[in-house]
């Protein structure tokens, strides 16, 4: 049986190098997960006013969260920290106090940038956000991605082999991370 895994590529860009990461990653995981890459398009804004009648949108979101066995952020570093539309998600998701569509499950952090840094800072962001409404954080491979706009081909396929080994091992030790966690 292989565990469900929501991969959520932080960037509503069509382009956008969190998702052809994702993408990526779930064509190399190993046989023990499927991932499901999704991105926050589509979540309407958290308003504590609707939680006594949320959104069909934002039900379909923690009940895609609920029914997974992890969740796999990939994102992109937007004024060093995360995009306002995954903070959003994870408000949304996050909700009603003390029913996080997160609890228990097990989750992975990838940063990307185009430049020097990786994203490091919107990795730490999420490091910061998520404990008490997630379940176990993975700590190594801490994997913050920078120089990645060469690594791609036109079709969104990953052509950079140094990235590849990278991603293969982080998705690798993410299974491991998974299957420790699911009991």
């Amino acid at each position: 049986m292989a565990y469900n895994i929501v991969t959520i590529a932080g960037s509503l860009r069509k382009e956008s190098f969190s998702l052809k990461i994702a993408n990526a990653l779930a064509k190399l995981a190993p046989a023990s997960l499927t991932l499901e890459v999704i991105t926050p398009a589509g979540i309407s804004f958290f308003n504590q006013d609707l939680e006594g009648a949320p959104p069909a949108d934002w039900l379909a979101f923690r009940e895609k969260l609920q029914k997974s066995n992890g969740v796999l952020f990939v994102t992109p570093e937007y004024n060093r920290a995360i995009p306002g539309v995954l903070k959003n998600a994870i408000d949304v998701a996050s909700r009603p106090y003390g029913k996080s569509s997160f609890n228990g499950k097990p989750v992975g952090i990838i940063s990307n940038s185009p430049g020097p840094q990786g994203g490091v800072s919107a990795a730490k962001t999420l490091q910061n956000i998520l404990p008490g409404i997630a379940g176990a954080i993975m700590q190594q491979p801490e994997t913050y991605l920078n120089a990645v706009g060469d690594a791609f081909d036109p079709a969104g396929n990953l052509v950079k082999d140094s990235l590849k080994t990278v991603l293969q091992q982080y998705i690798d030790a993410f299974a491991a991370h998974v299957a420790k966690h699911q009991g």
